[in-house]
């Protein structure tokens, strides 16, 4: 498995600084075949370098400004709010955090080759909104408000970014019941399935559910 250099180990990771980038801490979350995802947290001011072994989306979790700069062309200012998930190309580049409050960022890494299969809404519940699909992955909004229930929908293998949290319950083909609840700020592998969902919570549930090829 081919897995970027600028990650060693498991837990808390720390990224060292070269060429004036300051070192940033950032803790990994999910490390398997398809994806590598990994937490960052930036002060203001601060700049991180994101590699160009692969594709990636990065899903933020605090409204801000950011700064970015590839390795070949000109610096641009990007905002982002709390929710926003960005798909960045297999390039070289510099983030800094631009504006003036700590901005928390979720990176996933595809590690898969991909595929040219174009998966669109299919197999999703309705209230699902595709946010953007390529060759490397489907990503899609999940917004399921307290006390209502999904009809039976299907998941591929994914990464679970937890914006507001909620007691769940799915029920599955055979007729098992089991609980998935979320927590706020949670971030998690979850393996494909096709269920009933139910929210059995006092929250409504927001999600951002990245798919790799």
């Amino acid at each position: 498995m081919s897995v970027p250099n600028w990650f060693c180990g498991l837990g808390l990771l720390v990224l060292l600084p070269v060429a004036g980038v300051l070192a940033v801490t950032q803790t990994e979350k999910v490390r398997n075949e398809k994806v590598l995802v990994v937490e960052q947290t930036l002060a203001p001011g601060e700049t991180i370098s994101w590699p160009n072994d692969h594709a990636g989306v990065a899903v933020y979790f605090d409204d801000g400004s950011i700064e970015v700069t590839p390795a070949q062309g000109s610096s641009r200012t990007e905002t982002v709010q709390r929710g926003q998930a960005v798909f960045r190309p297999p390039q070289a580049e510099t983030v800094k955090n631009a504006g003036s409050s700590a901005l928390r960022v979720v990176r996933t890494e595809y590690l898969g080759k991909g595929s040219s299969e174009t998966w669109g809404a299919t197999g999703l519940a309705p209230n699902y909104k595709v946010l953007f699909e390529n060759q490397y992955g489907r990503v899609y909004e999940i917004k399921f408000a307290a006390g209502t229930s999904e009809p039976l929908h299907t998941h591929h293998d994914r990464v679970v970014v937890c914006l507001s949290g909620a007691e769940l319950q799915h029920e599955m083909p055979d007729g098992r019941r089991e609980t998935s609840t979320l927590k706020t700020g949670e971030i998690a592998w979850r393996r494909a399935a096709t269920h009933v969902g139910h929210n059995l919570g006092k929250t409504d549930l927001w999600v951002i559910a990245i798919e790799p090829k």
